[in-house]
């Protein structure tokens, strides 16, 4: 059967073999990309479209095993090829309850590997939607996304629903819950993927250049403009444009941006003439936009053009219940690349990192593991996480109230006691009438 010219990656440490493959791959017209390690696999991984991982089993420091075992947590419809020097039974039996469609060994002809290629292709492209779809939800998440709990079930029945259209879609979340990876899974899981995917922080570029840079303009627009450009608005034609912290926008952008959404066209700044545009727009803020509305800061027509579809991406501290499986994911992406391995962590850490409420969301539980794997050996402790945890634990914010709170309780939980009778309660409380009276008047 003809090749299509699809993506496939080969892991091997044996620079031969990596060109070898290299060689043949290009012959048959796919595009490869090579990768030394495992550590340098999962970085092409994470950035990259992949049709087929080919790799080999023993290598140093991290084996082909558990990048097997990585690909087929977080990219589950991802065909895997083995090819190896050294087989035996034990792990061709491994590799084939991994989910590995063919097993080469060294040294191999042309003819088969075509072969193995062929077939593995063929499993991957013969896969029906219904199953696409069932693959996407792992054991531990959904396409890169980690997290088996209701909350975060109830975002990916949404995502399945609009993959596949382009009906604009509001996101919005506490900081660090993920917003952007939501927006990415909206794009790659669904059937525009090829097309461009563009992210843009609002909050992070100047206002005198955010409409600039949104929606392109003209020689002579203005100072500094010495050439017609192109905005991000064109740059994600027929894909996806994320909007991140929407809320920053200035009024006068949100004005176009209402116009795109309406008129499915684009004006550069400077130009007197529209152009038409495809794209599928998907905003995301932490901030709230009604309360903005209110203050006059943010155009209630373009929220409601906005929030076709609602995401509302749960904090971290509602589904604790996904903690481990995203702190196996750390330690992995951080042992990858901090110790060349795997890191553990020990019970009583883990159960400290559960217990936590994690004001700053995923984003802090990351860089809070990534931190303590690199002050760790091999181990993640108590020792190697921050005191600040501990204490959250033992005092927690929530419990703790002000004096004059408890003193207005106590007084409350009193005066219930004898009926609502002031002088009995006076005496209980050892105050005098006109003190109590004082007191239930603040």
């Amino acid at each position: 059967m003809p090749f299509k010219k699809q993506n496939i990656l080969i892991v091997d440490d044996d620079v031969q073999i990596l060109e070898l493959l290299h060689r043949h791959l290009q012959s048959w017209q796919f595009h490869t990309y090579k990768a030394i390690s495992v550590r340098e696999a999962v970085a092409i991984l994470k950035d990259t479209s992949i049709d087929l991982l080919i790799t080999d089993l023993k290598m140093p420091e991290v084996d082909g095993f558990e990048l097997i075992k990585f690909v087929s947590e977080h990219y589950p419809t991802l065909p895997k090829l083995i090819v190896t020097g050294y087989p035996n039974v034990q792990d061709s039996l491994t590799a084939i309850k991994s989910g590995v469609v063919d097993y080469l060994t060294k040294p191999f002809t042309k003819d088969e590997l075509k072969a193995a290629i062929d077939k593995s292709l063929k499993t991957s492209t013969s896969i029906s939607k219904k199953d696409h779809n069932s693959a996407m939800t792992s054991s531990i998440g959904y396409g890169e996304m980690i997290g088996t709990s209701a909350q975060m079930k109830s975002v990916y029945d949404i995502i399945e629903r609009v993959k596949d259209n382009k009906a604009t879609i509001f996101i919005h979340g506490e900081s660090g819950t993920g917003k952007e990876l939501v927006a990415r899974s909206i794009h790659y899981l669904g059937k525009f993927s090829k097309a461009p995917f563009i992210a843009v922080n609002c909050g992070g570029i100047p206002e005198n250049l955010l409409e600039a840079e949104l929606f392109g303009y003209v020689k002579g627009a203005f100072t500094g403009a010495e050439q017609t450009r192109d905005g991000y608005f064109q740059a994600a034609n027929g894909g996806t444009l994320f909007l991140d912290e929407i809320g920053n926008a200035p009024v006068a952008v949100q004005s176009r941006l209402l116009r795109v959404l309406q008129e499915k066209e684009v004006l550069k700044v400077g130009s007197q003439k529209a152009e038409k545009i495809d794209v599928r727009i998907i905003a995301a803020t932490n901030g709230n936009l009604k309360e903005m509305i209110r203050q006059q800061t943010f155009r209630e027509d373009l929220y409601y053009r906005l929030t076709v579809v609602e995401i509302e991406v749960p904090s971290l501290r509602e589904r604790k219940e996904d903690i481990p499986a995203l702190i196996d994911r750390f330690l992995f992406k951080y042992g990858i690349e901090y110790k060349d391995g795997h890191v553990a962590i020990n019970p009583e850490a883990s159960q400290l990192l559960q217990r936590y409420d994690w004001p700053g969301n995923i984003r802090e539980l990351e860089n809070t593991i990534q931190r303590a794997v690199i002050m760790c050996n091999r181990q993640v402790d108590l020792t190697h996480l921050p005191q600040h945890l501990k204490y959250s634990i033992d005092f927690p914010e929530q419990e703790l109230k002000s004096l004059k709170d408890m003193e207005k309780q106590y007084i409350m939980k009193v005066l219930n006691a004898t009926n609502n009778n002031k002088t009995k309660a006076a005496e209980i409380l050892q105050i005098d009438r006109k003190t109590l009276r004082e007191k239930l008047k603040d």
